[in-house]
């Protein structure tokens, strides 16, 4: 169901009375007064009001209304059109990605999000809670969302960060258990999916401190760097732990051979020494009419005698030789 979650004019950084879609058309934005509408899943009908409004591309428009796109920045005139993927996680609930498209030109900013997301109520409070960086203009509400964004990759990352922790500590601590697989499994591709979302941010914030993007004032550069910042500190969190999870799991695996072929090793010593009685009793069990043993006094106790001492001697040597 669409709907619009915030609307509102903003002018010198102050938030102004609250106006409808149709209203705005009879008001006149630019750097001092900009528009901030926020939609939620908007319909075709609601879509074409926003591109009617702002003038925006119909190829911006298109993939605003289908979603699913890769997080991008692309630049249709005088209009930016920014993509980026939100996530989330609730205890051991899956991660759960969602979709944010952002217009943004001279004097106004749509935001649409697709999917589970967090409303950004919190971002228009943080903004107009600094009305001095706010009359900057939608460039510092472009930062703040992208801010907001990359901060909610944090505790998912850092929560993926103690799973790996302990997994490190069951790999060498418990035996060999598929459990355990499957979580190294799991984490690697919850990892997967993570850097495929944040690894293009980085070009992204390149190209909106060019110079050949104008929207983008030079004085908030500093702000799309410190975001900048964080993503690169995220995506080398995330190959690190990457490479932890491989080596865990070349580890684990390696441990369960090692003990296949301790199990094996013992079940060799003791076939072989269960094989000396064996071959001894079946002899017996030939029913030879004429042996030595079977018509003399003490032949049967130097039989057992001598299974149990050769017995005995190998059961020591494996035992020695670590196979026991």
């Amino acid at each position: 169901m669409s709907t619009v979650a915030g609307f509102a004019v903003y002018e010198h950084g102050i938030r102004a009375t609250d106006v409808t879609l149709e209203q705005v058309t009879q008001l006149k934005w630019g750097k001092e007064r900009f528009v901030w509408i926020g939609l939620h899943e908007p319909d075709a009908e609601l879509l074409s009001k926003v591109q009617r409004l702002f003038g925006l591309h119909e190829l911006a428009i298109e993939d605003a209304r289908v979603a699913h796109q890769r997080p991008k920045i692309e630049l249709y005139g005088n209009s930016l059109f920014v993509v980026l993927h939100t996530a989330q996680k609730t205890g051991d609930n899956p991660i759960e990605f969602g979709e944010t498209h952002v217009f943004m030109g001279n004097g106004y900013l749509v935001t649409i999000r697709h999917g589970p997301s967090s409303a950004y109520s919190e971002v228009r409070q943080r903004c107009e809670n600094q009305p001095h960086m706010l009359r900057k203009g939608p460039d510092f509400v472009l930062y703040s969302l992208m801010d907001f964004i990359v901060d909610n990759y944090m505790p998912i990352v850092a929560s993926i960060k103690d799973r790996v922790e302990e997994l490190e500590d069951d790999v060498f601590k418990k035996p060999f258990d598929s459990a355990t697989l499957e979580n190294i499994y799991s984490l690697k591709r919850d990892l997967m999916s993570l850097k495929r979302i944040i690894s293009p941010l980085t070009e992204m914030i390149n190209r909106l401190m060019r110079f050949d993007i104008t929207l983008i004032d030079r004085d908030t550069h500093a702000y799309y760097r410190d975001v900048q910042d964080h993503v690169i500190r995220l995506l080398e969190s995330i190959d690190s732990m990457r490479e932890l999870l491989t080596s865990a799991l070349e580890a684990h695996l390696l441990l369960a051979n090692v003990q296949q072929n301790e199990v094996t090793k013992k079940l060799a010593g003791w076939a072989a020494i269960l094989a000396v009685p064996t071959a001894i009793c079946g002899i017996y069990g030939m029913n030879f009419r004429f042996m030595p043993e079977i018509e003399w006094e003490y032949g049967y106790f130097v039989v057992m005698t001598g299974i149990i001492s050769i017995c005995s001697y190998m059961f020591y040597r494996f035992r020695k030789a670590g196979w026991l």
